[in-house]
């Protein structure tokens, strides 16, 4: 099989694409112009002008439909694979009851001004996501959901008051890359609060994050977009059970 692609439009191979974006214009002729200018040098060629709106008096919203010019060669994609088994709740009590003796601890919050929970919550509540229980449904892992907008200090207090194993933030405002600077920041908190050696593990999840960034940003693991429980889950026991083992 070919390692060289382009997209799937009409037809195999026609390498077409729908792209949408906003520029700070007034819609008129001379924005729809300038749409159509951006697209080509984004290597859409031809490209058609399929919807354009203003977006109040200065901005205008634009969809973009064309033939991308480039192609993808598949054997060059970096991806971070999964490097843990995923292991069933029963699994995963059994090993942390083997394992720790206790229960295992997680904090999870989202930090800054991000008010958006459901994330977090699709991790930690019972209810879970994708047909899947939250840790909280785990006999064996004891969970501490913070909520939302919890300032760093009081992440690590917390933290440090439940004897944390595991810490989790989710991260979903992305305005002017806030995501990549809380994070950094709370990562510098814990490595300064704790001693060496007994940082809890620190984990990042939202959209907008680069699986690959985990080392730049500070923490043991970054989890995007359709992340379930078990995954996490799984990979909490997989990285404290090596923990123990050192």
């Amino acid at each position: 099989m070919s390692q060289i692609v382009r997209p799937y439009g009409d037809s195999t191979g026609d390498g077409m694409v729908q792209v949408s974006f906003t520029l700070p214009v007034p819609h008129d002729k001379r924005a729809e112009g300038a749409a159509l200018q951006l697209a080509a040098k984004m290597g859409l060629a031809p490209a058609m002008l399929v919807h354009a709106a203003a977006m109040g008096e200065a901005h205008t919203f634009f969809v973009v439909y064309g033939s991308a010019t480039h192609l993808v060669d598949l054997s060059a994609v970096q991806v971070v694979e999964r490097d843990y088994p995923l292991l069933a709740a029963k699994d995963v009590n059994a090993t942390i009851k083997r394992v720790l003796r206790r229960p295992l601890v997680v904090v999870g919050a989202c930090i800054g001004t991000d008010a958006h929970t459901v994330g977090i919550d699709a991790i930690l509540n019972i209810k879970g996501f994708a047909g899947e229980k939250g840790l909280e449904y785990y006999t064996e892992i004891q969970v501490v959901n913070l909520g939302a907008q919890v300032l760093v200090p009081d992440l690590v207090h917390r933290a440090r008051d439940a004897g944390a194993d595991a810490v989790l933030v989710s991260q979903v405002v992305t305005q002017r890359d806030a995501h990549l600077h809380n994070t950094r920041q709370m990562s510098a908190a814990f490595r300064e609060a704790y001693p060496q050696g007994e940082v809890p593990v620190l984990v990042a999840g939202g959209p907008r994050f680069d699986e690959s960034a985990a080392a730049d940003l500070g923490v043991d693991r970054i989890f995007g977009r359709g992340t379930t429980p078990s995954e996490v889950a799984s990979y909490l026991v997989h990285s404290l059970t090596a923990k123990e083992r050192l």
